[in-house]
């Protein structure tokens, strides 16, 4: 299935959810902007670049969602969090920069994620979740698209010498901010599960159990993103 933008369906871009492909690749495109990304999540659709330099778009048969009341953290990650400075939206270029470093096995990150990506934290769209040692160096992060009740995070990173954990430290305050906002009803969208992920906490729903969730979760009120900046409340792990 391409995507065109001329005859854009009213149920969105990609046409009702039930004439899509048993694939969890779905649709691809050589169009990519920023109004098709946000389209695509309120779909349930997620950009990832596909061969030939087209445009993946990505809705998983079984979707990888963190509950925020059932993330794992174990003791020894609750030391880790208290020694980090937690900050949102202070370093969106760095976090982008570590999560596609091109060093990293399986990098998905290009100049046109890049690109649109930056347009769309410049809207207040996209955000960073940052973990800064003691000292000032910017340790880890993640960065995602937040609409409503949403938030698809897209990719996290830390650095080896001075934060091995410092992407689960952005993770648990990235649950806390989302929390304080009010849990009911929100969805954590991690895409794909994981090992990793998974001893985290996070589950796999059905695609149909996904955009269920999603359509409730796009009625709610966005996290005050912009209060966050000055300081993430901690919560006692």
């Amino acid at each position: 299935m391409a995507v065109s933008r001329r005859s854009e369906p009213a149920d969105g871009p990609f046409g009702p959810p039930e004439r899509w492909r048993e694939d969890d690749l779905i649709a691809v495109s050589r169009t990519f902007d920023a109004d098709l990304v946000c389209s695509a999540y309120r779909s349930g659709v997620f950009p990832m670049p596909a061969r030939g330099g087209l445009m993946g778009w990505w809705s998983p048969l079984d979707r990888a969602v963190l509950p925020l009341d059932r993330l794992r953290v174990t003791r020894s990650l609750a030391k880790m969090v208290r020694r980090y400075e937690i900050r949102v939206d202070s370093a969106f270029d760095a976090v982008l920069d570590g999560c596609g470093d091109e060093r990293r096995p399986d990098g998905w990150i290009d100049d046109d994620i890049r690109r649109v990506y930056r347009g769309l934290h410049r809207q207040g769209v996209v955000h960073s979740v940052e973990a800064w040692t003691q000292d000032g160096q910017l340790a880890g992060g993640l960065y995602g698209l937040s609409q409503g009740g949403l938030f698809a995070g897209e990719s996290m990173f830390h650095r080896d010498d001075i934060g091995r954990d410092a992407s689960k430290v952005a993770l648990v305050a990235l649950v806390g901010l989302l929390t304080a906002a009010g849990a009911e009803g929100r969805v954590l969208d991690v895409q794909w599960a994981t090992p990793h992920l998974q001893s985290l906490g996070v589950v796999e729903v059905t695609r149909e159990q996904y955009l269920a969730r999603l359509a409730k979760a796009l009625t709610l009120p966005e996290p005050n993103w912009a209060g966050s900046r000055a300081s993430v409340e901690r919560r006692s792990w």
